[in-house]
């Protein structure tokens, strides 16, 4: 268990707080770290249907899974064993027949098929025919988005979890370090990536890794002017910048970290445009303090972008903590101009300035924590452009 039962029941409490301000009676759970986040559950089963139901009259969650996965669930569930709900084998890949239809007998045997249920309605791993089932299986109850009622209850974080979020903030810094001393002319860019994931798994002699909710991201050349490119065989070539985004793990919990290397003698621009981007970084996090919102932070970092004349339209910043693929966000906060959502102590988030100019780009970030007075950052790591001439 990573977490006390007593987290884990003020995280129930405020769940329930939040469905019963939103007239839901049943809230029916299908991401994956929120799943976690409510019971423990913790495996790579998320690719087939599970939930986790939360009736606001009942004092523990149930957990609904694959019986092939049913003895996982009893390894790392929480709360009370029974409350472990089993569905056969046979709804695996056999349409029409479906998971959700066990779930929509569960539903009707507890007489619940009549109350206002909550969905994720935008989730991972939420499917429309998952929904199609729901809303054929139970006409006579009103279904309704969720609103993203746990990953808002997730928005702030424990003691605990910032803890878990420190150490996986570790691992990221000996990740990052690995990046930057293997990528040189000549190197495979898939077997720097090998050795970058056995540094993440590998982490420190404290801390051992895990496997992360997005790939390392390794856009290099011409790639540095678009986002979200993984590595290929070719090789890095002198004269050219690779953006390097990953993030170390540990117990699910993320620490994502963006740097830029540039092998070869760096061309001016690519050097003002790195040094303008950590000034519009720093103007940002200077922000940062209880009682400001994602909008204040926003504005600051655009300030010093319009100051420049560098236009950039993707926000710079997203709440982050349990991740599982094929995201570590936590699709709450934004840092983007016109977010009201205010900053509170030990709300976590990832600052990020993606920076794109036609044929290239640089990138930098930082992981930080929001703290009583200012901010806090996860990652103590050098952000200027790394030249390796």
């Amino acid at each position: 268990m990573n977490f006390s039962k007593t987290e884990y029941g003020n995280r129930l409490s405020n769940i329930k707080r939040s469905m019963q301000e939103k007239g839901i009676d049943l809230l029916i759970s299908q991401d994956t770290s929120n799943i976690n986040y409510t019971t423990g559950y913790d495996a790579w089963s998320f690719y087939y249907a599970q939930c986790a139901l939360i009736h606001i009259d009942l004092d523990e969650p149930l957990l609904f899974v694959r019986e092939q996965d049913a003895g996982g669930a009893f390894l790392q569930n929480v709360w009370s064993q029974e409350n472990i709900l089993v569905y056969n084998e046979k709804y695996i890949h056999t349409w029409p027949t479906h998971p959700y239809d066990r779930l929509i007998e569960i539903i009707k045997e507890r007489g619940w098929d009549k109350l206002s249920i909550g969905l994720e309605m935008d989730s991972h791993y939420f499917t429309a025919y998952s929904y199609k089932k729901l809303v054929d299986g139970l006409p006579e109850a009103t279904l309704k988005d969720a609103e993203r009622c746990v990953n808002w209850v997730r928005y702030i974080k424990s003691d605990a979890e910032i803890d878990l979020m420190k150490a996986a903030s570790l691992i990221s810094v000996e990740a990052m370090n690995t990046a930057i001393e293997t990528i040189n002319p000549g190197i495979r860019q898939c077997d720097a990536v090998g050795e970058i994931q056995k540094a993440m798994f590998y982490g420190t002699s404290d801390f051992g890794g895990e496997y992360s909710s997005i790939a390392t991201l390794l856009p290099t050349g011409k790639g540095t002017s678009a986002s979200h490119l993984t590595a290929t065989q070719e090789r890095f070539v002198k004269g050219e910048a690779t953006i390097i985004e990953l993030a170390g793990v540990y117990k699910r919990y993320h620490a994502p970290i963006a740097r830029t290397v540039l092998l070869g003698k760096a061309e001016q621009k690519k050097i003002d445009a790195m040094k303008a981007t950590n000034e519009a970084l720093n103007e940002g996090l200077d922000a940062i303090k209880p009682g400001n919102t994602a909008n204040d932070v926003a504005q600051k970092f655009w300030s010093v972008l319009d100051k420049y004349e560098i236009k950039k339209e993707s926000r710079t910043g997203y709440s982050i903590g349990i991740g599982y693929p094929p995201d570590w966000g936590e699709h709450t906060l934004n840092i983007y101009k016109g977010d009201m959502t205010e900053l509170q102590p030990n709300v976590t988030f990832h600052m990020i300035a993606v920076m794109q100019f036609g044929s290239w780009g640089v990138e930098a970030s930082h992981s930080v924590r929001v703290t009583d007075k200012g901010f806090e950052k996860f990652i103590d790591f050098p952000s200027d452009l790394f030249i390796k001439d």
